[in-house]
């Protein structure tokens, strides 16, 4: 008959008088009452027996003298199959050779030694043992057994090991985005971020980038944000105009975010369900895409304001003409009303060709009326300055660079919209920016350069346009607002209408234009808008 567990270890026991004494040993003054007796070894035995840790107690040199039944739970070995073998039953070759060294210089160091080997079980497949080995003294303070307890911690390994690598995995998919991504925590903290994220931080030059966007999209949803953020419902498409470093071209960002609970994971939240609120937050590059629909929004604007301006062409060709003719017939009226008056017989024939002139002339000037072209009247919504201004100035781009202009753009980033025709504006804009680039092509200094500034104030809008080029003289200033007068050099009394149109849609939206007396380096032109003013449902 096989002995048992605590047989077989009793049998060895031979610095101990009995297994009392071998408690007494092992657990110290835990093993001795109030009064100072001895408890039971049987209590001892049956906490030990009935532990849910595996235990084993060995001699020196770990061949294995108790174990008890969690221990064959977990190794699968039962007492009779593991007593008086050697602890090394249970190793593998998976675990390296440096953890069994260090394992033994431990102990043998008389210090407990902890750590996790490769165990085999019984039935062949292995098993990871989270495993504690502490030293036995004899009085003497030399080492006669060693006590091991141990857990199979190989599922929590694995789901740990589960856990990180979907970490990872996570990560690198996020890493591999093509979209800046980040999680942000309710305190505006960034907790999580990828790589293009990280670009932002030094293409922006806007120290922390999800803090800046942060404030443009609550600035832009204004109640919407808290609404969105208490249900937990996200938002897309926020796009976003940013200023370059520097001389770059703006760029522009689409951001989309979602918010998502997260339980706490400390002791205090282990009774109570406590949870945080996230942000994770997209920032989307759309630089290439608006700019391709700039190009396109361009290329329209380019093919509308190329048929807009031959109509005006055409109407001022046309005004232009009878303008000249009514100079002549003007004169001829005139001559008619002094023959009238004479009442000379002998002139009847003379007054007869100045009326048939007259009447032809009139005939000519109707016609010419009537072949003017009409055009269409404008809707009046609201429109922002400075997207008509930055419009106009790719649609000069071309002459710009050939000419190597300046320029110098400083609008108002919070410029209020007015109410106007988006078409007659932009028509506005163009004519003079057109002049304004004419005028620094005939510059005698050598300086090419155009500036134009928007700002605001409680009651009107400015837009100021300047340029390097000679100038208006004082005694020309007042002309150059009417019919048919330029100042261009090869110009004399050529026809021209620009500025008088110019000054047409000013009026229409209840504006003023004015020539700054005040500047002296080339021309600077200034223009307001009432930004509360009666509304038009069009403008003729």
């Amino acid at each position: 008959m096989k002995k048992t567990s605590l047989q077989f270890l009793q049998t060895h026991l031979n610095m101990a008088n009995t297994v009392d004494d071998f408690a007494l040993g092992l657990f110290g003054e835990a093993s001795m009452d109030n009064k100072g007796d001895r408890t039971p070894y049987s209590l001892f035995i049956e906490a030990v027996e009935q532990v849910p840790i595996a235990i084993s107690i060995t001699d020196k040199k770990a061949n294995i003298l108790y174990v008890n039944q969690e221990f064959s739970r977990v190794t699968g070995y039962q007492p009779e199959d593991v007593l008086g073998e050697n602890e090394s039953l249970l190793s593998d070759k998976r675990t390296p050779k440096d953890v069994y060294y260090d394992l033994w210089h431990t102990i043998r160091s008389k210090k407990v030694w902890r750590g996790t080997l490769c165990n085999r079980h019984k039935f062949g497949h292995r098993y990871l043992a989270d495993l504690t080995i502490a030293p036995m003294l004899d009085e003497q303070g030399k080492v006669t057994h060693y006590i091991g307890m141990h857990k199979d911690i190989t599922r929590s390994y694995e789901s740990e090991k589960k856990i990180i690598n979907q970490k990872l995995l996570i990560e690198s998919v996020i890493n591999s985005s093509p979209i800046a991504m980040v999680v942000i925590d309710n305190q505006d903290r960034v907790i999580l971020d990828n790589h293009m994220y990280k670009v932002l931080v030094t293409d922006l030059d806007k120290g922390e980038p999800a803090l800046y966007f942060l404030q443009l999209l609550r600035n832009e949803m204004g109640d919407l944000w808290s609404q969105l953020q208490s249900n937990e419902q996200g938002f897309n498409n926020r796009e976003f105009k940013v200023e370059g470093k520097g001389h770059q071209r703006p760029r522009w960002f689409s951001c989309a975010g979602n918010w998502f609970m997260e339980n706490e994971v400390d002791a205090d939240a282990f009774f109570e369900n406590a949870s945080k609120q996230y942000l994770i937050l997209t920032i989307t590059d759309i630089t290439r895409q608006r700019r391709q629909m700039e190009e396109l929004h361009i290329q329209t604007l380019k093919t509308i304001m190329s048929e807009d301006e031959g109509v005006r062409g055409i109407r001022e060709t046309l005004l232009g003409a009878i303008h000249q003719i009514q100079m002549p017939m003007n004169q001829i009226r005139a001559a008619e009303q002094i023959l009238r008056l004479k009442r000379d017989e002998r002139q009847a024939s003379l007054l007869q060709i100045l009326q048939q002139i007259q009447q032809s002339g009139e005939e000519a000037i109707a016609t010419m009326q009537n072949c003017i072209p009409e055009i269409l009247q404008a809707a009046v919504v609201p429109v922002n300055l400075n997207q008509i201004l930055h419009e106009v100035l790719l649609l000069s781009d071309q002459r710009i660079l050939c000419m190597g202009i300046d320029v110098h753009w400083h609008p108002q980033s919070d410029l209020p919209s007015i109410l106007g025709s988006e078409n007659r504006l932009r028509i506005l804009f163009k004519q003079l920016i057109d002049n304004a680039i004419g005028a620094i092509g005939i510059s005698s200094t050598g300086e090419q350069r155009l500036k134009i500034t928007t700002h605001a104030d409680a009651d009107l809008i400015y837009v100021s346009i300047e340029d390097s080029g000679p100038g208006i003289p004082i005694e020309k200033r007042a002309k150059v607002f009417e019919p048919f007068y330029t100042t261009r050099p090869m110009g004399g009394n050529q026809a021209g209408m620009g500025l008088v149109m110019a000054k047409e849609i000013v009026n229409q939206h209840q504006g003023f234009i004015d020539i700054d007396p005040g500047y002296d380096q080339g021309c600077r032109l200034k223009i307001s808008f009432p930004l509360h003013r009666q509304e038009l449902r069009r403008l003729t």
